[in-house]
């Protein structure tokens, strides 16, 4: 099961995940992804829903056109856990190919 990040964990987020912002209305974590084309959102979607099922953690996420936005938080612990950082430097990854 996973545990909510202590304030150690927290405080390197911003290293280590500097695109992501703190929700300022809950314990999550925000990005919005811009693509060259709805294809090219979509196809980043496809790659993150198969990861996502892989871990058992799924995103919050909206799609408009070239735009994906996403939040993270895992609600079994009610706030932020490792499964979060470990999504959001997957997606981070994969849109930097």
């Amino acid at each position: 099961m996973a545990q909510k990040l202590d304030s150690a964990s927290r405080s390197n987020l911003t290293q280590s995940l500097p695109q992501w912002t703190f929700s300022t209305e809950r314990d999550a974590i925000f990005r919005s992804f811009r693509f060259s084309s709805f294809n090219k959102a979509f196809g980043f979607m496809t790659r993150v829903a198969m990861q996502a099922e892989k871990m058992d953690h799924h995103p919050e996420w909206l799609n408009v056109y070239n735009r994906v936005d996403v939040t993270l938080t895992t609600h079994d612990v009610d706030g932020l856990s490792e499964l979060d950082v470990k999504m959001a430097l997957f997606m981070d990854r994969i849109f930097a190919q």
